[in-house]
C-alpha cells in the first residue's frame, strides 16, 4: 500500500515539473532605412523612411515629447548641427516616415549619419547602418567656375525666349557664391530686350517677379536686367561708368553685379545683371502721382513721343526726340503727356532765349544745373558720344520743379574707343551735344564745370585702379564667355567695320587699352577743361 501512494505522488510531482507558457514581449532587433542618401534644400525639409524588427515593437517617436526614443547621431557620437529630426510619422506596421529640417546653418555639407532607438526601460539603443545627409545648396560647376555668382532662370516647358514684347513665365534663382546673399527659387517673367543689341546672337534679357525682392545685395525692386555686353572685349565698359556715375551727385545710379547665366540649364555666358531704370523710391525716387521721367534716343521707337525743334539738331533737320517712359504707357493720360512736352519745350526755348544765363528768368530757373554738370562730365571723361547722338539719355522731374540729368544707360558702345570717336584724341566729344551746345555759352555755367571737375579729379583718377580691380575679378569668366561668343561678329551690325576697336584683342589687351585710352583720356581733358 505504501508502494503505490509512493508512485502516485512521483507521478503527481512529474507533472508539476512541466514548462508553463511565457508570455513574449516585442524586441527591437534592428533598424532598417531605406536609403543611402538625403538632399535637404535650405530652410527644407526630407524625407526618410524606415522599419524596425520586430514590427510590433512599440517605442515613442513624438519628438516634442521629453520622452522620445528617435534620434540621430552622427559619426562623432552627436546630434548634427545643420538639421533635426522633425518629425516622426507610422506610415504601416513596423513603417515609418522621419521628415528631417534644414536649419539654415550653413550652406553646404555632407554628413554620415544613424537612426537611433533608444530601448525601453534600457540605457542602450538601436541604431541603423549609416547614411548620408547633404545640403543641396547649388555649387557652380568646375566646367564654368568663375568666381562670379550664378543666376539660373528656367522658362515654363524650357520655351525659347524669342519675343521682346511677350514675356514667358518662369523661375529664377541665384547662388551667390557666399560673396551676395543668395535668392531661393521664385517666379519669374522673362523676355528678350534692346534695340541693335537684341539682333546679335548673345541676348540681353529683362525679368519681372511678382513681388519685389533684394537681388545680389541691390535694393528691392521687380524689375531687373541682364545685359550680355555682347560687344565689349573687356566686359567693364557699362561697370566702369555705373561706379563713377556712383561718386558724382547724381541723383541715381544703377547698381550691378556681373553673373554667370545659366538659362534653361544651359551656360550662356557672363551677364551684367543690373537695376532697370524704373521710377520708384529705390531708383529714379520723384513723386509717383506728379513726376515725369524721360529718355531722348535717336531711335525715336517710344509709343509717346515728339521731337523738341529747341537745341541742337541731330540728324537732317529732326531735333531732340523726347519719350515718356513715365508714367507707364497704360497710365498715362492725355494731359500729363501735354504738360511734359509743353514743359520740356518751355525750357528749352527759355534756354535758347535772350535772356538764358539770366539766374533768375533763365534755363537755371528749369533745369538742375548741377546734374546736367555731372552728367556731362562722366560721358565726356568714357568718351560716349552717344549724349550727342543722342542715344539712351535720361531726365526726370515733377511738375513744377526743375529738370534733372539722369540716370546713366548704356555705356558699351564706343566708350573709350578712339575707333568709334577718333575725336576723342585730341578734343571734346560732347560739347556741342544736345543742349550743352547752348549751356557752354554761359560763364557760369563753364565755371560749374570747371570746378566740378576739380572735386572729381580724386575719383577719376581711382577709376584706372578700379579697372585693374575689374579685369581681376573678370577674367575667369571672360576666358569661358569669348569661348561661346565672338565680340568681333558686331561688325555685322556696324557696315562690316568693328564698331569698339578692341573686338579681335585678347581681353588682357583690350583691359590694358582700355585703361591707356582712359588716362589719356583723363589728362586731356583736365587740360582742355581747364582752359575752357
Amino acid at each position: 500500500m505504501h508502494l503505490v501512494f509512493a508512485l502516485f505522488f512521483m507521478l503527481l510531482a512529474g507533472g508539476c515539473n512541466k514548462p508553463e507558457p511565457i508570455s513574449e514581449e516585442p524586441v527591437l532587433n534592428r533598424i532598417l532605412v531605406q536609403t543611402d542618401m538625403i538632399e535637404i534644400a535650405p530652410g527644407e525639409m526630407a524625407e526618410l523612411k524606415f522599419t524596425v524588427e520586430d514590427a510590433d515593437y512599440s517605442f515613442n517617436f513624438d519628438v516634442n515629447s521629453g520622452a522620445c526614443q528617435v534620434y540621430l547621431v552622427n559619426q562623432t557620437g552627436k546630434a548634427p548641427v545643420n538639421y533635426k529630426l522633425s518629425s516622426v510619422k507610422q506610415s504601416g506596421e513596423g513603417t515609418y516616415s522621419a521628415i528631417l529640417e534644414d536649419l539654415k546653418i550653413e550652406k553646404i555639407y555632407s554628413d554620415e549619419v544613424r537612426l537611433g532607438i533608444r530601448l525601453t526601460g534600457e540605457s542602450s539603443s538601436i541604431v541603423s547602418t549609416p547614411f548620408t545627409v547633404k545640403s543641396n545648396y547649388v555649387v557652380v560647376d568646375n566646367e564654368f567656375k568663375t568666381g562670379l555668382p550664378v543666376v539660373y532662370i528656367n522658362t515654363n516647358n524650357k520655351a525659347p525666349i524669342t519675343s521682346k514684347d511677350v514675356y514667358l513665365d518662369g523661375t529664377v534663382s541665384i547662388n551667390g557664391i557666399e560673396e551676395y546673399p543668395d535668392l531661393e527659387e521664385v517666379v519669374c517673367h522673362i523676355k528678350g530686350r534692346g534695340n541693335t543689341t537684341w539682333s546679335w546672337p548673345k541676348k540681353p534679357y529683362v525679368f519681372k517677379l511678382d513681388e519685389k525682392k533684394s537681388v545680389l545685395g541691390m535694393p528691392k525692386h521687380k524689375r531687373w536686367i541682364l545685359l550680355a555686353n555682347f560687344l565689349d572685349r573687356t566686359m567693364m565698359r557699362n561697370m566702369v561708368s555705373m561706379h563713377l556715375g556712383q561718386k558724382t551727385s547724381l541723383a541715381w545710379t544703377p547698381h550691378c553685379v556681373p553673373v554667370e547665366l545659366v538659362l534653361n540649364g544651359k551656360h550662356v555666358g557672363m551677364y551684367l545683371l543690373i537695376e532697370q531704370v524704373r521710377v520708384d523710391k529705390n531708383r529714379v525716387n520723384i513723386n509717383e502721382d506728379k513726376g515725369y521721367l524721360l529718355e531722348s534716343d535717336f531711335h525715336y521707337d517710344n509709343k509717346y513721343q515728339w521731337k523738341s525743334y529747341y537745341g541742337k539738331c541731330w540728324q537732317m533737320g529732326d531735333c531732340i526726340p523726347f519719350g515718356i517712359k513715365y508714367p507707364d504707357e497704360e497710365d498715362l493720360t492725355q494731359t500729363q503727356l501735354n504738360y511734359a512736352k509743353n514743359y520740356i519745350d518751355q525750357a528749352a526755348k527759355v534756354l535758347y532765349g535772350a535772356d538764358f544765363k539770366d539766374p533768375e528768368k533763365g534755363y537755371a530757373k528749369y533745369l538742375d544745373v548741377q546734374s546736367y554738370v555731372d552728367y556731362w562730365i562722366v560721358f565726356e571723361m568714357m568718351g560716349n558720344h552717344e549724349l550727342s547722338n543722342p542715344g539712351s539719355v535720361y531726365c526726370h522731374f515733377e511738375e513744377g520743379g526743375k529738370i534733372v540729368a539722369g540716370p546713366l544707360w548704356d555705356f558699351d558702345w564706343g566708350v573709350l574707343s578712339y575707333k568709334t570717336s577718333p575725336q576723342a584724341k585730341t578734343g571734346f566729344i560732347n560739347k556741342d551735344a544736345i543742349w550743352y551746345a547752348r549751356l557752354f555759352k554761359d560763364p557760369a555755367f563753364v565755371d560749374l564745370v570747371q570746378k566740378r571737375w576739380n572735386e572729381l579729379l580724386p575719383e577719376l583718377r581711382a577709376i584706372p585702379d578700379y579697372m585693374s580691380e575689374c579685369e581681376k575679378l573678370l577674367e575667369r569668366s571672360a576666358a569661358k564667355n569669348f569661348q561661346m561668343w565672338n565680340p568681333a561678329e558686331d561688325a555685322s551690325q556696324n557696315g562690316g567695320s568693328i564698331i569698339n576697336g578692341d573686338e579681335n584683342m585678347t581681353f588682357h589687351e583690350a583691359c590694358v587699352t582700355l585703361r591707356s585710352n582712359y588716362s589719356e583720356r583723363l589728362t586731356l581733358l583736365d587740360k582742355l577743361i581747364k582752359n575752357l
